[in-house]
């Protein structure tokens, strides 16, 4: 019996290696990755030159800590505020902790304004992170079950609803920011329109509110732009990172701009093991790769490949309701809770994983091919024909 915590319905299966998008497990089978480590395995496994920076730096140094400065860091930071457009950068380990730095930031900037109790508003179906802060920010009783008393100062509105956000905007003084996903990944790859974001920015504008976007799952080069904000042409006021950063090892990032940028000050937040050389230095490594090996537009052509590829398989099947995203990160969902997918994939060698109980998620890494794509849509089309095409079973 295993002693580690029993937090996950672990699937049954334990990988050996992998290499680019594949992984064997211990009897020596081989499975496609549709997943990428839940976006995280941004340039897939075992890349050369990632493992070349990680060995090399783990011979350097591994971490001092931030009463120090870090080279590795500096460095980082002025890349992603290069590719951003953003001022400050603050490093963590995690999304959630990216997103709870995030939530000070606005609590901070409120109480600069005068505001006493000020709210953030967050959408229904978000999912920001499980830390206390994070999970009462996220849209879902499933995961905010069992922890009450929840953090209070979230207002909750629908997702993709500019009117309903005007509506708050009109009659609560205390609202400071909007935080929100440009692509709701836990709840089921909703992909926010243009236009809805533009209308955000347009209303933090006259509000003077705090636009905080969590690109944690959608960022860095999976909608085939650095940001999916890049996509609607304007600068958010607080953008969160983490997931794909530095290809599988943990980092989180917290990238501000204007006042946002200037609300943390010595003693304000921290972090024992944020932005140590051994993850900046990977991190560093990984957006030099997506830069120099062209995966912005590679995230574009495959995933749109995939997209297409699964329309035309699945074109006419009853029970299929959506095939939607963006690059890399795209959703087919059902008529029915289809979570036992999951197993009948990793059996026929793909992985993947069902989300808000009816949609097939997808996140492979951004390295994956034409003809791999062509692989996921023969295997997956599959599957979800066989699963929707069974007989009912019989009451």
């Amino acid at each position: 019996m295993s002693h580690v915590m029993n937090t996950y319905a672990r699937l049954p299966v334990a990988f050996t290696h992998g290499q680019g998008v594949w992984l064997w497990d211990a009897q020596g089978k081989r499975y496609l990755d549709a997943l990428g480590g839940i976006a995280v395995n941004t340039l897939g496994h075992a890349h050369p030159r990632l493992v070349k920076t990680l060995s090399t730096q783990a011979g350097r140094l591994i971490h001092t800590s931030n009463i120090y400065q870090i080279t590795e860091q500096e460095n980082l930071a002025d890349k992603l505020a290069a590719i951003s457009g953003m001022d400050k950068i603050f490093f963590c380990n995690s999304g959630c902790e990216a997103n709870e730095a995030a939530i000070k930031i606005a609590r901070l900037y409120a109480k600069g304004k005068g505001v006493e109790n000020p709210a953030i508003v967050v959408m229904e179906k978000a999912f920001h992170g499980r830390t206390l802060a994070t999970l009462s920010a996220t849209g879902s009783r499933k995961v905010q079950a069992g922890f009450e008393p929840l953090v209070s100062g979230f207002v909750r509105v629908p997702y993709d609803d500019l009117e309903a956000v005007r509506q708050v905007a009109q009659h609560n003084r205390n609202v400071v920011a909007v935080l929100v996903e440009p692509i709701q990944g836990e709840g089921g790859i909703n992909v926010a329109h243009l236009e809805y974001l533009r209308g955000l920015r347009a209303l933090c504008d006259q509000y003077q509110w705090l636009l905080m976007l969590d690109e944690i799952q959608c960022g860095l080069g999976r909608t085939g732009k650095w940001f999916f904000y890049q996509h609607a042409g304007f600068h958010p006021d607080v953008v969160t990172l983490a997931k794909g950063l530095a290809g599988g090892i943990p980092i989180g990032a917290c990238l501000a701009k204007g006042a946002a940028a200037e609300a943390f000050k010595p003693g304000s937040h921290g972090s024992t093991f944020g932005g140590s050389p051994f993850a900046c230095a990977a991190a560093l490594a990984t957006l030099d790769i997506i830069e120099q090996d062209q995966l912005l537009d590679n995230a574009t052509k495959v995933g749109d490949a995939i997209r297409a590829g699964l329309t035309t398989a699945l074109a006419g099947i009853k029970g299929v309701i959506a095939v939607r995203g963006m690059g890399l990160m795209l959703g087919i969902e059902l008529d029915r809770p289809c979570t036992e997918l999951v197993g009948r994939a990793l059996e026929a060698g793909l992985l993947i994983n069902v989300t808000a109980d009816k949609v097939v998620r997808l996140l492979p890494p951004l390295i994956m091919n034409q003809d791999e794509a062509r692989q996921v849509v023969a295997i997956l089309s599959a599957l979800i024909r066989d699963f929707l095409l069974q007989p009912a079973p019989a009451h």
